[in-house]
């Protein structure tokens, strides 16, 4: 790309510019009544238009590092905010992966304190809660949004600890001594559930469609 740009002489940036004023221009005109005027301080700006940009998208110095979740939580804060969207559930998997980008982790603190109004309900999935250490330095900022993000979940479920993980996962989530006793002992498909101030030991079961859909050991066999 650099070696492409470096071949650009002033008569191909003439070129750009004059194709590029076209298609404004025609985009443009397809806006009922005509591109509406800025306005600054009640003031009508005339013919001088105001471009307004978000620097939360920039996330990182690289060209690549980052590029693809900054991409999608664009495209997704779009699709979250369109009146039409109905009631949706919004799922982060390896979600300690998001977490490490600042301006991501913040996108979601927002859709988090948002989604009454939003009309989502956000799921946010880490196979151990020490993976969130992998999210900013101790006592940062960042960690202090992630941990709030576990604070903000109003239901918690929580699958078979190993006995080392578990007195941290009862410390960052709050559980009683009982509730963390449990979380080695757990079987699979078993889960303590945290639904408030109460918990439940809750066994799941699955239909044979599901976990067709579902059997991640399937090439184990």
């Amino acid at each position: 790309m650099w070696r492409a740009l470096d071949e650009v002489t002033p008569a191909v940036t003439k070129r750009i510019d004059t194709a590029r004023a076209k298609v404004r221009a025609h985009v443009w005109s397809q806006i009922p009544g005509g591109l509406p005027a800025s306005r600054v301080a009640d003031t009508d700006l005339g013919d001088t238009v105001v471009l307004d940009v978000d620097a939360t998208l920039v996330t990182t110095h690289s060209e690549k590092q980052g590029s693809a979740p900054t991409f999608a939580s664009a495209w997704m804060e779009s699709a979250l905010a369109a009146d039409d969207g109905g009631q949706r559930w919004v799922v982060y998997d390896e979600a300690w992966r998001l977490m490490r980008q600042p301006a991501l982790l913040a996108r979601m603190q927002s859709q988090w304190k948002l989604s009454r109004g939003l009309g989502i309900a956000n799921l946010l999935i880490v196979h151990r809660l020490s993976d969130l250490d992998a999210v900013g330095d101790a006592g940062s900022e960042a960690r202090a949004l992630a941990r709030g993000l576990l604070a903000d979940c109003s239901t918690k479920i929580i699958y078979q600890q190993e006995t080392s993980e578990a007195p941290a996962t009862a410390a960052v989530l709050g559980l009683s001594t009982a509730e963390r006793d449990q979380l080695p002992d757990l079987q699979r498909g078993e889960g303590l559930w945290r639904v408030g101030q109460r918990a439940f030991i809750v066994r799941h079961t699955s239909t044979k469609i599901e976990e067709s859909l579902f059997d991640t050991d399937a090439r184990m066999s």
